[in-house]
């Protein structure tokens, strides 16, 4: 006589009902309609998996935290001054970068970076369609063009198998993006960088403490952004930093950041504020801790997601030593689910009490692009032919395959314990054992 096969769920649900000799004879027993609601999606009105909430960000010590402010607020120094100058020498270290700059915003540190490494009117800059628009704009904004490299979709990253190719004699730069926390591949970018002459600037906005070979996102090329945004792990509300081990460029990027002073330069104005640099500082004690956390629970994540059907976690690179985790992605195949599209699984999982989204759409067809080569000072700037190659560098197959496909957590569920991690793949699991009730 065959052995009846029962799926996970199944068997614990009949062994924590019944004896193992009834499983065996699958006489499982009745279930009272609680219990029968619970193996139902939610989505068509059975119970959650989970019911209460995850943890809450930002993360704040009312009288550690709060303290440092109001010394900033009674000092009546709020502009760039001592805190700000602690912050930047304490990050610098953290990092194991030589020397950091504050700033505003991710983006005008990544303003300030480009603008230190002399990219502008002229230079093409190699760039994954993977990412927050800010990547993209900046280039833009520098007056450069940016080229688009195509997904690695396995890695969410930029694949640098693509680079190569579309490297020509205005390429200056390449931007690779650490999205989501988890790091590019430096090695085989520098390694391209290096071939060619070109500079690296690493946009680690969402890379904070996360490590390739033992060495922090953000140090691996010329220099490194990195945004401390509300929703950041590092945060202020606002803000950014760019850090660097050239002293030169440092000083270049300070004075841009400062209206040109020191340079003599053109420069703009994106000096972080007293507060900002308080609450960081703050915010730092805490930071290696959450990371690791993190790293931890994304890891053990990742172990049990791996065996459902049609569910692909991120694939690090070799070398990876911890991702940050600003999200924690993964690839929905739909033939395992019965044929429902990624956007009913999101519905279901959002039913079964556990937050997430679809990630970032296809930034290589956003209308920005052809907006802005369209725009008046893009065609005195450039030649038709110059404009029309950066048209033709927006098709990314794989990166507009991967934008149907990702599923994504935020970072503060993996700030949970190991039982919210099983929430969640038993959430995944509950709704692939049901997947005939999606479509």
């Amino acid at each position: 006589m065959d052995t009846p096969r029962f799926t996970r769920r199944q068997f614990v649900a009949a062994t924590s009902l019944g004896s193992l000799a009834a499983v065996a004879g699958q006489a499982i027993p009745v279930r009272a309609a609680e219990s029968r609601d619970a193996s139902k999606l939610a989505v068509r009105g059975g119970t959650p998996v989970r019911t209460r909430g995850f943890p809450g960000w930002p993360v704040w010590d009312k009288q550690r935290d709060e303290e440092r402010v109001l010394s900033v607020l009674r000092s009546g120094v709020w502009s760039r001054s001592k805190v700000v100058a602690e912050f930047e020498k304490n990050y610098a270290e953290l990092l194991g970068a030589k020397r950091c700059l504050a700033t505003t915003h991710g983006t005008t540190a990544l303003l300030a970076a480009l603008n230190a490494l002399d990219i502008g009117v002229g230079d093409e800059v190699l760039v994954g369609p993977y990412t927050f628009v800010a990547s993209v704009a900046v280039i833009f904004l520098s007056g450069a063009l940016p080229v688009m490299v195509d997904t690695d979709r396995e890695t969410f990253l930029v694949n640098p198998e693509k680079m190569e190719e579309k490297i020509t004699p205005n390429t200056k730069a390449i931007l690779p993006v650490h999205i989501y926390g988890l790091p590019a591949d430096m090695d085989r970018i520098n390694a391209i960088a290096k071939k060619h002459n070109l500079v690296v600037l690493e946009d680690a906005c969402q890379a904070w403490l996360a490590e390739l070979n033992g060495k922090k996102c953000g140090t691996h090329g010329n220099l490194g952004c990195f945004s401390f945004q509300n929703s950041k792990h590092l945060t202020c509300g606002e803000g950014g930093a760019v850090v660097g081990n050239d002293g030169a460029l440092m000083d270049r990027a300070v004075s841009y950041h400062d209206f040109g002073r020191g340079g003599p330069r053109l420069g703009s104005k994106c000096r972080m504020t007293e507060f900002q640099a308080a609450i960081l500082l703050a915010q730092m004690e805490r930071l290696e801790e959450q990371t690791q956390r993190r790293w931890e629970n994304a890891v053990y994540l990742t172990a049990k997601l791996r065996e459902i059907p049609g569910i692909m976690p991120h694939r690090l690179y070799d070398g990876v030593t911890r991702a940050a985790y600003h999200l924690y992605p993964l690839r929905y195949n739909p033939q395992e689910f019965n044929g429902a599209g990624r956007d009913k699984f999101i519905k279901a999982l959002q039913a079964e009490g556990i937050p997430c989204s679809g990630g970032y759409g296809r930034l290589n067809k956003a209308s920005l692009i052809e907006d802005t080569l369209s725009s008046r000072n893009f065609q005195r700037m450039y030649s038709r032919e110059q404009l029309d190659h950066c048209r033709a560098q927006i098709e990314c197959p794989d990166n507009d395959l991967l934008c149907s496909e990702a599923v994504c957590f935020g970072q503060r569920l993996l700030l949970g314990n190991k039982e919210d991690m099983d929430d969640i793949a038993n959430a995944v699991e509950k709704i692939h054992e049901n997947r005939a009730h999606l479509a």
